[in-house]
Parts: structure tokens; C-alpha cells; sequence
């Protein structure tokens, strides 16, 4: 039941100045964004990642790269092009003050699983999810099988990637993905198991992170599996902990 951290990189020249940045290359996170990306590291320091993988951007790289600076161990940031922004067509490079006088703005809104963006490079917000998702199970699997069921990586992506990766671990319709925030430099938490993905934050922007540590000792569980949803709630705990296989209703 290995943990992934999904992150999305510092605020950007692009956000900052409210432009659709996309895959337009020589877009750097600003002087506030590497200032939460360097908070991001000091934050995630003691998190004993096991992997950090990011999408191929600038502003990703960064970011990726403020985390495992701020490490200890000898982490590398590993690039995966399927965590890579959706690929926006014609839209990409356009201030956000035009785009919200195109028709198609609205179906972005309303019903974004109908969306292929406009021009030759453009994407379906389907197909993004689709990559997205599949690589995070991907290196998942890849992570459990190299290190263990209480194992922590992280992703480094963008926010239209992490809010359809969410999405779909929450059983939403794609349509829905407009109803979840997903802040610069916030941290969300998905613990994948053989039954069911489990939501464990969302856009968390400055919390305790000592819950995402793993257990010291990996402890029998002796009441519930790991994909076992706990009836009443449980108590809570450490990711993997005995906690989240407390007796259901205490």
C-alpha cells in the first residue's frame, strides 16, 4: 500500500502573469514560487521518499529538484513525459482573459470530458487523464516492488494533471474535476491498494507531514486488510499505521 505525494510545482511566470502556459517551453517558476518550492523541501525533508518523479517542464523540474536538494539521501529527479502538462493547442500562450471569451471555455467547465482543445497539438482532457493515471500506477507498482508496501514517492505535476489523477481516485466523473482545487506547491496524498485508491489529503499548502511517515515496524493486522475501508472512521494515525485497522465505530 505504497504512498504517492502529488505535487504541483511553485507558482510560475506564467501564473503570476495569467497566461495558459501549457508545454511552452522557458516558462520558470517566479521569485515566490521558489520560495514554496524551497518551503516545499524543508517541509518534505524528513518524508523518506523513495522516488521523485516529475513532468518534463521547467517549472516541475524545479520544483522537483528544491525537494531532493533539500535531502539528505541521494534521490535523482526521474522525468516522466505522461505527468507533463495537457497539451492545450491553440490555446497555449494565450492570455486567460481571451480564453475566457471562447466558446469553448465554457465546456471546459461544464463538461470537460467532451474538451479536445483546438489546433494540431491539441489534447483531450480524457487522454490526459488517461496518461496521467496510468503513469501514476505505473511507477506505483514500480515503487511497491522495489521498496516495499510502506513506501513514499512523489509526483511533480501540474494542476489540470493532479485534479484528473484525483478525480479518478476519488470515482468522479471527469466532468466533476472542476470541483477540486489544486494550489501551487500543495501536496495531495493517494494510497493505491488492491480494492481501491485512498484520498488521504487534498491541496494541503502547509501541514504536519509527520502522518506520511511510514510505520518503524511493518505490524500484523489482524481486523481489516489494507484496502479496507473502516467502518465509523477508524483512528487515524500514521500512513499504514495499526491505526487505520481499528475496530470499526471507535
Amino acid at each position: 500500500m505504497t504512498t504517492v505525494l502529488l505535487v504541483r510545482h511553485g507558482r510560475s511566470t506564467a501564473n503570476s502573469s495569467a497566461v495558459l502556459a501549457g508545454w511552452s517551453p522557458g516558462v520558470l517558476l517566479d521569485a515566490y514560487g521558489e520560495q514554496q518550492a524551497t518551503k516545499l523541501g524543508e517541509r518534505l525533508a524528513a518524508v523518506p521518499l523513495s522516488a521523485v518523479v516529475a513532468s518534463p517542464l521547467e517549472r516541475c523540474q524545479q520544483t522537483a529538484t528544491a525537494v531532493v536538494s533539500a535531502r539528505t539521501d541521494e534521490l535523482k529527479v526521474e522525468t516522466d513525459e505522461r505527468l507533463g502538462e495537457c497539451r492545450y493547442g491553440d490555446w497555449t500562450g494565450r492570455p486567460i482573459k481571451e480564453l475566457l471569451k471562447d466558446p469553448l471555455w465554457k465546456v471546459v467547465q461544464q463538461h470537460p470530458s467532451a474538451v479536445v482543445f483546438p489546433g494540431p497539438e491539441g489534447e483531450a482532457l480524457a487522454a490526459t487523464q488517461v496518461r496521467a493515471v496510468t503513469a501514476i500506477r505505473d511507477w506505483d507498482a514500480r515503487v511497491a516492488e522495489e521498496h516495499g508496501p510502506d513506501a513514499v514517492w512523489m509526483a511533480c505535476s501540474h494542476a489540470d494533471v493532479i485534479k484528473a489523477v484525483l478525480a479518478d481516485a476519488l470515482g468522479l466523473h471527469l466532468d466533476l474535476f472542476q470541483r477540486i482545487v489544486v494550489d501551487p506547491c500543495s501536496v495531495s496524498v493517494v494510497r493505491y491498494t488492491e480494492t481501491r485508491p485512498f484520498v488521504v489529503r487534498m491541496n494541503d499548502t502547509g501541514g504536519d507531514v509527520s502522518a506520511l511517515l511510514p510505520p518503524k515496524k511493518r505490524r500484523r493486522r489482524s481486523r481489516a486488510k489494507d484496502s479496507d475501508a473502516i467502518v465509523g472512521g477508524g483512528a487515524g494515525g500514521p500512513v499504514g499505521s495499526e491505526a487505520t485497522a481499528s475496530p470499526a465505530g471507535q
